[in-house]
């Protein structure tokens, strides 16, 4: 069956994604969990917290493209340093819902469209204006993470530590692309 993704889709999943506790939701593309290719649309504001993790077998690289608003994307090594942050956006002529585009950081040279994360990188990503909409894509079938994918240096979500955490990463892309 045909799925229109168009903004009355992501108008609900963003107005789901709002009612969350979790502060996000997903729409399966794919039919099951056992899938061999997992597409999906990820809606998510800004105080949802997604703890940094990676994916260990070697066909789980993770491709995400920004449909609607404004994600922050760090990459981190081994022990939890940044690597990189990157900024990705549905576009250069906005920052999306809630943000501007006004600003030397948010020039197009600045903003990625989307990110393939290869497999094994540890990595976190987040919204930085509210009703941010992705669009991603990984090889199934879906397994949780195990303990090893799991940061073991990163606050486990719902804890305080894990509000202050996401707190600190929104004001590194305050200023930086």
């Amino acid at each position: 069956m045909l799925t229109r993704i168009d903004n009355a889709l992501l108008d609900t999943l963003c107005a789901q994604a709002a009612a969350s506790p979790r502060r996000r939701k997903n729409h399966n593309l794919h039919t099951s969990d056992n899938a061999l290719a997992h597409r999906l649309l990820n809606a998510v504001q800004p105080d949802s917290y997604i703890a940094p993790h990676r994916h260990l077998d070697p066909a789980k690289d993770e491709t995400f493209v920004v449909l609607r608003g404004l994600m922050g994307l760090i990459i981190f090594d081994d022990v939890g340093n940044i690597v990189e942050r990157i900024k990705v956006s549905a576009g250069t002529q906005s920052a999306g819902a809630g943000g501007t585009a006004n600003n030397a950081a948010n020039s197009a040279e600045n903003i990625a469209l989307g990110a393939d994360i290869p497999a094994g990188t540890w990595h976190t990503s987040f919204a930085l204006v509210p009703d941010t909409v992705i669009l991603e894509a990984k090889a199934g079938p879906y397994h949780p993470l195990t303990n090893a994918e799991r940061a073991p240096w990163a606050p486990a979500e719902n804890t305080p530590e894990a509000a202050a955490q996401l707190a600190c990463w929104h004001v590194l892309f305050e200023t930086t692309p």
